[in-house]
Protein backbone atom coordinates (compact mmCIF):
# COMPACT_ATOMS: atom_id res chain seq x y z
CA UNK A 1 0.00 0.00 0.00
CA UNK A 2 1.23 3.47 -0.77
CA UNK A 3 0.35 6.82 0.71
CA UNK A 4 0.56 10.29 -0.77
CA UNK A 5 3.40 12.55 0.41
CA UNK A 6 2.02 15.98 1.37
CA UNK A 7 2.97 18.77 -1.06
CA UNK A 8 4.24 16.33 -3.67
CA UNK A 9 3.01 14.28 -6.59
CA UNK A 10 4.98 11.21 -5.48
CA UNK A 11 3.87 8.14 -3.63
CA UNK A 12 5.96 6.44 -0.94
CA UNK A 13 5.76 2.93 0.46
CA UNK A 14 3.55 2.47 3.50
CA UNK A 15 6.05 1.61 6.23
CA UNK A 16 3.40 -0.01 8.41
CA UNK A 17 3.54 -3.12 6.23
CA UNK A 18 7.27 -3.53 6.69
CA UNK A 19 8.19 -6.47 8.86
CA UNK A 20 11.51 -7.92 9.85
CA UNK A 21 12.30 -11.61 9.86
CA UNK A 22 10.05 -13.76 12.02
CA UNK A 23 12.48 -15.29 14.58
CA UNK A 24 10.24 -18.28 15.30
CA UNK A 25 10.07 -19.25 11.62
CA UNK A 26 13.82 -18.81 11.27
CA UNK A 27 14.51 -21.11 14.23
CA UNK A 28 12.06 -23.77 13.03
CA UNK A 29 13.68 -23.65 9.59
CA UNK A 30 17.19 -23.84 11.01
CA UNK A 31 16.36 -26.78 13.30
CA UNK A 32 14.65 -28.63 10.43
CA UNK A 33 17.69 -28.13 8.20
CA UNK A 34 20.05 -29.28 10.97
CA UNK A 35 17.96 -32.44 11.38
CA UNK A 36 18.15 -33.06 7.61
CA UNK A 37 21.89 -32.46 7.66
CA UNK A 38 22.37 -34.93 10.52
CA UNK A 39 20.33 -37.61 8.75
CA UNK A 40 22.10 -36.90 5.47
CA UNK A 41 25.56 -37.11 7.01
CA UNK A 42 24.65 -40.33 8.83
CA UNK A 43 23.68 -41.96 5.55
CA UNK A 44 26.17 -40.19 3.29
CA UNK A 45 29.29 -40.73 5.38
CA UNK A 46 28.40 -44.36 5.94
CA UNK A 47 27.84 -44.89 2.19
CA UNK A 48 31.08 -43.13 1.23
CA UNK A 49 33.35 -44.53 3.93
CA UNK A 50 31.99 -48.08 4.16
CA UNK A 51 29.95 -48.69 0.99
CA UNK A 52 29.79 -52.49 1.35
CA UNK A 53 28.55 -52.19 4.93
CA UNK A 54 26.01 -49.55 3.93
CA UNK A 55 24.74 -51.77 1.11
CA UNK A 56 24.45 -54.86 3.32
CA UNK A 57 23.33 -53.30 6.58
CA UNK A 58 21.40 -50.05 6.03
CA UNK A 59 19.45 -49.11 8.05
CA UNK A 60 20.71 -50.26 11.39
CA UNK A 61 21.61 -53.79 10.28
CA UNK A 62 18.33 -54.48 8.46
CA UNK A 63 19.78 -54.70 4.94
CA UNK A 64 17.02 -52.92 3.04
CA UNK A 65 19.36 -51.70 0.27
CA UNK A 66 20.74 -55.19 -0.43
CA UNK A 67 17.27 -56.48 -1.32
CA UNK A 68 17.12 -54.15 -4.34
CA UNK A 69 19.82 -55.71 -6.50
CA UNK A 70 23.53 -56.42 -6.79
CA UNK A 71 26.14 -54.39 -4.96
CA UNK A 72 27.69 -51.52 -6.91
CA UNK A 73 30.41 -49.71 -4.95
CA UNK A 74 30.55 -46.82 -7.41
CA UNK A 75 26.82 -46.16 -7.14
CA UNK A 76 26.75 -46.43 -3.33
CA UNK A 77 29.71 -44.05 -2.93
CA UNK A 78 28.23 -41.56 -5.43
CA UNK A 79 24.86 -41.54 -3.67
CA UNK A 80 26.68 -41.06 -0.37
CA UNK A 81 28.53 -38.09 -1.83
CA UNK A 82 25.33 -36.54 -3.18
CA UNK A 83 23.57 -36.89 0.17
CA UNK A 84 26.63 -35.42 1.91
CA UNK A 85 26.48 -32.48 -0.50
CA UNK A 86 22.82 -31.91 0.33
CA UNK A 87 23.69 -32.07 4.02
CA UNK A 88 26.40 -29.43 3.57
CA UNK A 89 23.96 -27.07 1.83
CA UNK A 90 21.50 -27.58 4.71
CA UNK A 91 24.27 -26.89 7.25
CA UNK A 92 25.35 -23.70 5.49
CA UNK A 93 21.72 -22.52 5.27
CA UNK A 94 21.22 -23.16 8.99
CA UNK A 95 24.52 -21.50 9.90
CA UNK A 96 24.24 -18.44 7.62
CA UNK A 97 20.51 -18.09 7.00
CA UNK A 98 19.42 -16.33 3.85
CA UNK A 99 16.41 -16.66 1.62
CA UNK A 100 18.36 -18.16 -1.33
CA UNK A 101 20.04 -20.74 0.91
CA UNK A 102 16.78 -21.74 2.57
CA UNK A 103 15.22 -22.14 -0.89
CA UNK A 104 18.18 -24.15 -2.23
CA UNK A 105 18.29 -26.47 0.77
CA UNK A 106 14.54 -26.97 1.09
CA UNK A 107 13.85 -27.44 -2.60
CA UNK A 108 16.92 -29.64 -3.09
CA UNK A 109 15.82 -31.98 -0.32
CA UNK A 110 12.27 -32.10 -1.72
CA UNK A 111 13.59 -33.02 -5.17
CA UNK A 112 15.33 -35.95 -3.50
CA UNK A 113 12.75 -36.96 -0.89
CA UNK A 114 9.47 -36.90 -2.83
CA UNK A 115 10.54 -39.45 -5.50
CA UNK A 116 12.26 -41.49 -2.75
CA UNK A 117 8.95 -41.57 -0.85
CA UNK A 118 6.99 -42.54 -3.98
CA UNK A 119 9.45 -45.37 -4.72
CA UNK A 120 9.04 -46.82 -1.25
CA UNK A 121 5.27 -46.59 -1.42
CA UNK A 122 5.25 -48.51 -4.69
CA UNK A 123 7.91 -51.00 -3.46
CA UNK A 124 6.83 -51.77 0.11
CA UNK A 125 8.93 -53.78 2.53
CA UNK A 126 7.75 -57.32 3.27
CA UNK A 127 7.41 -56.59 6.99
CA UNK A 128 4.36 -54.33 7.38
CA UNK A 129 5.54 -52.86 10.71
CA UNK A 130 8.88 -51.94 9.10
CA UNK A 131 7.03 -50.50 6.11
CA UNK A 132 4.96 -48.34 8.45
CA UNK A 133 8.13 -47.11 10.18
CA UNK A 134 9.76 -46.49 6.80
CA UNK A 135 6.78 -44.40 5.65
CA UNK A 136 6.94 -42.32 8.84
CA UNK A 137 10.67 -41.65 8.28
CA UNK A 138 10.11 -40.81 4.62
CA UNK A 139 7.22 -38.45 5.41
CA UNK A 140 9.59 -36.73 7.84
CA UNK A 141 12.06 -36.34 4.94
CA UNK A 142 9.34 -34.34 3.17
CA UNK A 143 8.12 -32.36 6.17
CA UNK A 144 11.58 -31.22 7.27
CA UNK A 145 12.42 -29.53 3.93
CA UNK A 146 9.00 -27.88 3.98
CA UNK A 147 9.81 -26.54 7.45
CA UNK A 148 13.20 -25.46 6.10
CA UNK A 149 11.39 -23.42 3.49
CA UNK A 150 9.80 -21.42 6.31
CA UNK A 151 13.13 -19.65 6.51
CA UNK A 152 12.61 -18.35 2.99
CA UNK A 153 9.20 -16.99 3.95
CA UNK A 154 10.27 -15.58 7.33
CA UNK A 155 11.04 -12.20 5.79
CA UNK A 156 8.78 -12.40 2.73
CA UNK A 157 6.65 -9.46 3.94
CA UNK A 158 9.24 -6.88 2.91
CA UNK A 159 8.46 -3.27 2.16
CA UNK A 160 7.56 -2.90 -1.49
Amino acid sequence: MRDHVEGSNTMRPDRTLAAGPDPARLWVARIALLALAAAGLYQGLWAQLAPQSFFQDFPNGMGWVATEGPYNEHLVRDIGGLVNGMAVVALVAAWRPSRPLFLAAGLGWLVYSVPHFVFHLSHPLDDSSMQALNVVVLVTEILLPLLGLLGATASARETR
